[in-house]
């Protein structure tokens, strides 16, 4: 599967997602609705904190949402990311993992994607997945369960 990715330094590159969980023995493939929104910008913060922590267990962080390269290279920068983030605007990725979905909110429903963790091994094979999550909290109970 091609995906566009945008690099910490803000710089876009093409690859595979095959060649990209190669990278390391272990990903966190991150789902999360919108750039630059409260709950994203807190919890990409925090992943940038927290991040040399998961890189000590061999692990690799990767954010997906369907926003453009243009979004998220304002997002890198805004906000100080310092793990690539994938634009996935036609929902290749969602779909296989299954994140976009119906959801439901002040008596109205829509699609969109629902904030879920991956933590898969470099075959593509899911190790362990948390769905629906909330953004508070859920760094320190990622850190805890891996």
């Amino acid at each position: 599967m091609d995906i566009l990715l945008v690099k910490p330094n803000g710089s876009e590159e093409k690859s595979t997602f095959e060649n990209l969980l190669k990278l390391e023995e272990k990903t966190i493939l991150y789902f999360y609705p919108k750039d630059n929104t409260s709950g994203c910008s807190t919890q990409a913060i925090e992943f940038s904190e927290h991040l040399e922590e998961f890189r000590k267990k061999g692990i690799q962080i990767i954010w997906v949402s369907k926003d453009s390269v243009k979004s998220h290279v304002w997002f890198i920068e805004k906000k100080g990311i310092k793990f690539p983030l994938i634009s996935d605007t036609e929902l290749e990725i969602h779909n296989k993992y299954t994140t976009y979905c119906e959801k439901k909110m002040c008596g109205r429903t829509f699609m969109g994607t629902v904030r879920s963790t991956f933590l898969l091994d470099n075959k593509w094979e899911i190790i362990k997945e948390w769905r629906n999550v909330r953004a508070k909290g859920h760094i320190e109970k990622l850190l805890k369960e891996i």
